[in-house]
C-alpha cells in the first residue's frame, strides 16, 4: 500500500467511496455515472485545494516519501548510455554517491548524485542517503575528469544529510566537504546542480555549488534538517514542524529569495504520482539552462558561480527604516 500522510486521507476517503460506488453500479447493473461524476469533480477540487496549498512540513514530508522517484528512477529517462564509475582510489566505493558519464540530448555529460533507497534493505546499503568522505571524494573524482574533458557536469541532490559516524569522522568527513565545495567553485565547465528530494546540510550543499540551482516544487534545500534545528532552538525534536516553517527552505521559499532558480514542475501530489512526467519537466528545464551556459565562456563561467554564492544572503535596508533611524537619531540630539 501507497504511503499516506495525514492530509491525504480526506482524498483518498473520497476515492475509497468513489470506487465501492463504482463497484456496486457494476455489481448491480444500475446506472451511477451521474454519482460518480459528481464525487469526481469533488475529489479533484479537493486535491486542488490541499496540494495547492501545501505547508512547509507537508513539503517536507512529499520530499521524503518512501516512493519518490531517485536517481536511478530518473536516469534512464534523462540519459543515454549511462556508464557508472566507481570508487574514489583511495578508499572504497559508496553507494550513496552514485556518477559517471553519459549522454543528454545527444551532448557527453558527467553526473553525480545521491542516492537513497526505497526499502529498508537498500537504505542499508546506500546509508539511507548518507554519504562518506570517499562519496565526495569520488564526486570530486569524476568532476575533475569532466573539467579535464570539457564535459557539463549535472548534479543531483537527495540527501538528509552527510554520514555522521565515527568512521566518517576517521576518514575527513568535513575535508572531504569542504575540497568538494572548493573544486567545484573553480571549475570552467558548466555546472548545474537540481534537488530532487531532500537537501539537508553540508552533505547537500557539497553538491550545490553551480551556474545554476534547480529545484523540484516539492523539495527543500538547508544547512540543517528540520528534526536538527528543533533539537537547538527548542530543545524538542517534536517541533520539527514550527522549524520547517521557520527555515524558509522550500523551492518556493528559496526561488523568491534568489538562491534557486526555477522550480520544476511535479505532478499533483507529487514525483511519486507520475514519473515519466516529472523526468520530461526536469529534462526540458535541464536542457534551457544547458543551452545557455554552453555559450559562456569559461572564465565567465567561473566567475558567475563565484557572484551567484556571494549573492546569496545579501539584503538592503528599506529607505523608510533608514528615514526611521534618522529620525530616532535627530530625537536624540
Amino acid at each position: 500500500m501507497a504511503q499516506l500522510f495525514e492530509f491525504e486521507k480526506p482524498i483518498a476517503e473520497l476515492e475509497l467511496k468513489i470506487a465501492e460506488i463504482q463497484k456496486f453500479s457494476a455489481d448491480k447493473g444500475i446506472d451511477l455515472s451521474q454519482e460518480v461524476s459528481t464525487l469526481e469533480k469533488k475529489a479533484a477540487l479537493l486535491k486542488k485545494e490541499i496540494y495547492g496549498n501545501l505547508e512547509p512540513w507537508q513539503k517536507v514530508q512529499i520530499a521524503r516519501h518512501s516512493e519518490r522517484p531517485n536517481f536511478y528512477d530518473y536516469a534512464p529517462l534523462l540519459f543515454e548510455d549511462f556508464i557508472e564509475l566507481k570508487g574514489d582510489r583511495l578508499f572504497a566505493d559508496d553507494r550513496s554517491i552514485a556518477g559517471g558519464i553519459a549522454l543528454f540530448h545527444g551532448m557527453p555529460v558527467t553526473v553525480i548524485a545521491q542516492v537513497k533507497g526505497k526499502d529498508t534493505k537498500e537504505n542499508i546499503k546506500r546509508n539511507f542517503g548518507m554519504p562518506h568522505p570517499e562519496g565526495y571524494r569520488k564526486a570530486v573524482r569524476l568532476m575533475d575528469q569532466a573539467e579535464k574533458f570539457g564535459r557539463p557536469i549535472l548534479t543531483f541532490i537527495d540527501t538528509p544529510g552527510a554520514a555522521c559516524d565515527l568512521g566518517a569522522e576517521e576518514r575527513g568527513q568535513g575535508e572531504a566537504i569542504a575540497r568538494c565545495l572548493l573544486a567545484t567553485s573553480g571549475y570552467h565547465v558548466p555546472v548545474i546542480s537540481t534537488v530532487i528530494g531532500e537537501g539537508g546540510s553540508g552533505g547537500a550543499l557539497a553538491l550545490g555549488v553551480g551556474n545554476v540551482l534547480l529545484m523540484l516544487e516539492n523539495s527543500f534545500y538547508s544547512v540543517i534538517a528540520p528534526e536538527s534545528c528543533a533539537s537547538i532552538l527548542w530543545k524538542d525534536t517534536t517541533k520539527a514542524k514550527e522549524a520547517a516553517a521557520a527555515l524558509k527552505f522550500t523551492a518556493q521559499d528559496l526561488l523568491r529569495l534568489g538562491v534557486a532558480d526555477e522550480l520544476v514542475r511535479e505532478p499533483q501530489g507529487g514525483a511519486h504520482n507520475n514519473l515519466h512526467q516529472t523526468a520530461e519537466e526536469l529534462s526540458q528545464v535541464i536542457s534551457k539552462y544547458l543551452v545557455r551556459l554552453r555559450l559562456e565562456s569559461p572564465e565567465a563561467l567561473r566567475d558567475q558561480r563565484y557572484q551567484k554564492l556571494r549573492a546569496i544572503g545579501v539584503f538592503q535596508e528599506t529607505a523608510d527604516i533608514n528615514n526611521m533611524l534618522d529620525s530616532d537619531v535627530s530625537t536624540e540630539s
